[in-house]
C-alpha cells in the first residue's frame, strides 16, 4: 500500500521579493543621519565663507573716501559696484553675483532641511529625553541652544536684506549707496541695538556650528580637539568684533555720511 506524502505548508521564505529600487548614490547617503551631518558640515562651511568675506568686505567703511576715476567716491560703494561687475565682461553685469547668491540660497535652504530631518531621526531613535542633569554638564550653551540662535539668526537674516539689501525698512535707503544706507540704518539706536544682539547670537552658533562641521568632515581625534576648539572660537570671535564693530562706530561718529563724496554707482546706472 503506498504511502501518501504531503507537502508542508509554504511559508514566507518561498517568496521572492521585487528587488528594491536603486535610488541616487547621493540622495541614499542623504537619507542617513551620517549624509545629513556631511550636507549640515558642507553647507554650513559655505556659510562661515559667506559670513567671513561678507565682514571683509564691509570692512571698507572704514576707509572711508577715496579717489575714483578723478571723483571722490566712497570706498565701500566701489567694492559693492565690484561685486555687481563681478567677471564682466565674460558674463554680463551682476550675473555672477545672482549666481552667488543662488548657491548661498540653496546651502541655506539644505542646511535648514537636513537639521529638521536629522532632529526627527534623533527623536524616533531616543523618543523619552535624558532626564539626568548629566546632559547640561556634557552639552555647552552653545551646543544647547542651536536651534534657537539658529531661528534667531535666520529671522535676522530676514531684517538685514530688507533693511540694507531691498531697503523696505530703512527710510532714507538708497540703491547701491552702501555707505549712505549703512549710516542711515545703524544711526538708530533700536536698530544698531538689533545688530550687537543678533550678532553675538550668530557668534555663538558658528562656535558650536564650527565645532560640529569640523568633526563631522574627520577631525575627530582627541589631539586634535584643542585646535578644534580654538579655530571655532577664532571664527566665532572675528565674526562677533568685526560685525559689532560697524553700529559702535556709527554712533560714534567714526562712520559718518557727510555728503563730501558722490556715490560710485547706483544699481542700474553708472558714475
Amino acid at each position: 500500500m503506498s504511502q501518501t506524502l504531503r507537502r508542508g505548508p509554504v511559508t514566507g521564505t518561498a517568496v521572492k521579493k521585487p528587488p528594491a529600487k536603486n535610488k541616487p548614490f547621493l540622495l541614499d547617503l542623504y537619507a542617513t543621519a551620517v549624509g545629513k551631518k556631511y550636507v549640515m558640515a558642507i553647507t554650513g562651511l559655505i556659510g562661515i565663507g559667506f559670513v567671513i568675506a561678507h565682514m571683509i568686505g564691509n570692512l571698507k567703511v572704514y576707509l572711508g573716501v577715496v579717489n575714483e576715476g578723478g571723483e571722490r567716491v566712497y570706498d565701500a560703494d566701489v567694492y559693492g559696484e565690484f561685486l555687481r561687475e563681478l567677471l564682466v565682461p565674460i558674463l554680463p553685469r551682476t550675473y555672477a553675483l545672482w549666481g552667488l547668491r543662488l548657491l548661498l540660497i540653496a546651502a541655506l535652504i539644505l542646511h535648514l532641511h537636513a537639521a529638521y530631518t536629522l532632529t526627527l531621526l534623533n527623536r524616533k531613535a531616543r523618543p523619552v529625553k535624558y532626564q539626568s542633569p548629566r546632559d547640561y554638564e556634557v552639552a555647552n550653551f552653545a551646543s544647547r541652544s542651536m536651534r534657537w540662535t539658529g531661528i534667531i539668526v535666520l529671522a535676522f537674516l530676514a531684517w538685514h536684506l530688507a533693511d540694507l539689501t531691498w531697503g523696505w525698512v530703512n527710510p532714507d535707503f538708497v540703491r547701491g549707496a552702501v555707505y549712505r544706507n549703512l549710516d542711515a540704518s545703524l544711526s538708530r539706536i533700536p536698530v544698531a541695538a538689533l545688530y550687537v544682539v543678533a550678532n553675538v547670537l550668530l557668534g555663538i552658533h558658528l562656535f558650536h556650528g564650527t565645532w560640529s562641521m569640523l568633526q563631522s568632515l574627520g577631525v575627530n581625534s582627541p589631539r586634535f580637539n584643542q585646535w578644534r576648539k580654538a579655530a571655532a572660537a577664532g571664527v566665532a570671535t572675528l565674526i562677533v568684533v568685526g560685525n559689532v564693530s560697524f553700529p559702535v562706530a556709527v554712533l560714534a561718529g567714526v562712520i559718518e555720511f557727510d555728503g563730501d563724496a558722490i556715490t560710485c554707482c547706483v544699481e542700474g546706472e553708472h558714475k
